[in-house]
């Protein structure tokens, strides 16, 4: 039987999405490898229609060059058709792609070379990668295209760029024409309950920190919120949307309109925080926004996590509470003092359930807690950098026993609301 056949009958006994993805990752370095030429990674799924093709796997990155020439090229299973753009404020070149099965590791692009800081790579949407590089000089790219190797059998994305002004950058660099992706989601009907958003931080090219153990934050926070959300909703008292329900990229913008559009009576982030210079920090914290860092440790966390746009490269964003000009003073005063309550509520509730920080309850300017109108925390879980901390974050009993202590924090909150609600309804 030839090695084509055998993946084919092997392939009949697996139904595990997981492990398809790694059994085309494997025909795919064999076909690398010159064992397969023939067999394409698509082949390996029977439980898709006819006519699906996976996407493109990208399975090696590298980086090469100097302070005047510098290549990076992507090999993948299939060729890619890039458009390219240039950012500044950082620079950056953005290289947007149909979706790509980016299998790197998170921390590859970190370490950069030449004309490049660094660069990462994800999905952006379903349909929709995208690879940015954040450039230690002005540059620009005199060449992207994929090119066929192995014979076919893959291609390499090569990227390669060239020393250039200032002020030719800077003419070449063009604002993004930015995606609404809230305007797409539909409020549905008003059934009376209060409506929880639950933001799990980071996703698809946004990584989050990187933690003990090449523990990534969006995976954390993700399956935490995922967890919560299903508590939340097996108490029948609210309607909770998320503002991603996979490894897709959010904007902060985003994430605030679709808690907006929902008229969210809360708006709860979820987050994982790293200090590399500090491992033995732990313990989860509950912030909230303020103009002005509770402290400096506050306020390093709220810069960098205000950075996911410029991450994913987009834009900085508008500030939801200078673009509100209708809402009062007020209005903004009471959703801050109902947050402050809120993060005053969580963390009592929590103790029993989870270490807390030394100075568990901050404040600082987070962009994502800044809708002027629905009362908003953030909640970093643990720290990423911290060994005992990583252990309970990927422990599901201590994922249960936190979610419900978060979940019954929110009833407690809200519980006046819904006894007023029931109390004005008609008999």
């Amino acid at each position: 039987m030839d090695f084509a056949a055998a993946c084919r009958t092997v392939e009949r006994t697996l139904r595990s999405a997981a492990v398809r993805a790694a059994l085309a990752a494997a025909v795919t370095a064999a076909a690398l490898a010159g064992a397969a030429p023939s067999l394409q990674a698509r082949d390996l799924d029977p439980l898709k229609p006819e006519g699906f093709k996976l996407p493109p796997v990208a399975i090696d990155a590298q980086l090469t060059g100097d302070q005047q020439a510098t290549r990076l090229a992507f090999t993948l299973s299939a060729a890619v058709e890039p458009k390219v753009r240039m950012l500044e404020k950082p620079d950056r070149i953005v290289i947007d792609l149909p979706e790509v099965n980016f299998q790197l590791p998170p921390d590859l692009g970190r370490k950069g070379r030449g004309l490049v800081k660094s660069f990462r790579s994800g999905l952006m949407a379903q349909g929709r990668s995208r690879v940015v590089i954040e450039l230690a000089s002005p540059a620009l790219p005199v060449r992207v295209a994929s090119e066929p190797v192995m014979g076919g059998a893959a291609s390499v994305l090569a990227i390669e760029l060239k020393k250039a002004d200032r002020e030719a950058f800077a003419k070449a660099a063009v604002p993004e024409i930015r995606e609404d992706a809230a305007a797409g989601r539909v409020a549905g009907p008003v059934d009376g309950r209060p409506v929880i958003v639950l933001d799990p931080g980071h996703g698809g090219i946004d990584t989050g920190a990187i933690g003990v153990g090449q523990t990534i934050e969006k995976d954390v926070v993700f399956a935490f919120t995922r967890q919560l959300r299903d508590k939340l909703e097996a108490s029948g008292r609210f309607k909770v949307v998320m503002t991603r329900d996979s490894d897709v990229f959010v904007s902060l913008r985003d994430r605030v309109k679709i808690a907006q559009a929902h008229n969210a009576s809360l708006f709860v982030s979820i987050h994982a925080d790293t200090l590399v210079v500090s491992p033995e920090v732990r313990g989860m914290t509950v912030y909230t926004n303020s103009d002005r860092a509770s402290d400096a440790e506050s306020a390093r966390l709220a810069e960098a996590e205000n950075k996911a746009d410029s991450v994913a490269g987009l834009d900085p964003n508008e500030d939801p509470e200078e673009v509100a000009g209708i809402l009062s003073d007020l209005t903004r005063r009471e959703t801050r003092t109902y947050s402050h309550l809120f993060a005053r509520t969580l963390v009592g509730q929590i103790t029993a359930a989870s270490r807390l920080n030394k100075n568990p309850q901050r404040s600082a300017g987070f962009w994502v807690l800044r809708a002027p109108d629905v009362p908003s925390v953030l909640v970093e879980l643990g720290y990423l950098s911290s060994k005992s901390d990583v252990q309970l974050l990927t422990q599901a009993e201590w994922r249960d026993k936190a979610a419900e202590a978060i979940a019954s924090s929110i009833g407690a909150f809200l519980a006046p609301r819904i006894a007023q609600q029931a109390a004005a309804a008609p008999r």
